[in-house]
């Protein structure tokens, strides 16, 4: 009994000096601006941005992805849904030096430059825009995650295995929100 305790005093002193350095790794998630020329920060989405309308996906913009990162993706979710989150857009493989994806993506899995876009909560490739239903407003969530290496996914992901995939991988995350509302 008298040896275990030196040994357990050891252990944790050993334990201590590794926490700042576990501390470190993972609680240090750069903040990147994200921002939209469709839609200021908390303000209505134009309805060409929605199922009520075109049904684009409205151009986003942020800011430079922090040292290390091998590529960029990008959600829009909506946490206001009746069935829970619901996802209207996955793209990732965005190579690392972007800082914008342009308005109006083309709703195919596969992009220019191995840029791979997932399957929303709609089953369809690409953006589908708000489309709740009547009531309350929604919250539309443009979320773009900085990863420290491209995502070990085929093109048509969806929101599970992107989430699951992009675990651990997060060195800088922004946000910017809209909201829309079907009266």
């Amino acid at each position: 009994m008298k040896n275990s305790i030196p040994l357990c005093l050891a252990f944790l002193m050993l334990l201590t000096m590794s926490l700042p350095a576990l501390a470190k790794d993972s609680s240090e998630v750069a903040k990147l601006t994200v921002s939209s020329k469709a839609f200021t920060e908390g303000s209505t989405i134009p309805k060409e941005f929605t199922a009520d309308g075109s049904d684009i996906s409205p151009g986003i913009t942020w800011s430079a992805a922090p040292k290390g990162t091998k590529s960029l993706a990008i959600t829009c979710e909506d946490p206001d849904a009746p069935a829970g989150t619901w996802f209207h857009w996955i793209v990732y493989d965005i190579p690392p030096a972007t800082t914008t994806m342009k308005q109006n993506v083309v709703k195919r899995l596969d992009l220019p430059d191995g840029i791979k876009q997932g399957v929303n909560d709609f089953g369809k490739p690409g953006y589908n825009g708000p489309s709740p239903p009547k009531g309350p407003v929604h919250r539309y969530q443009f979320k773009v995650f900085a990863l420290d290496s491209k995502l070990p996914l085929k093109s048509g992901a969806d929101k599970r295995a992107f989430y699951s995939a992009i675990k651990g991988k997060v060195l800088g995350q922004g946000m910017s929100t809209g909201i829309y509302q079907r009266k």
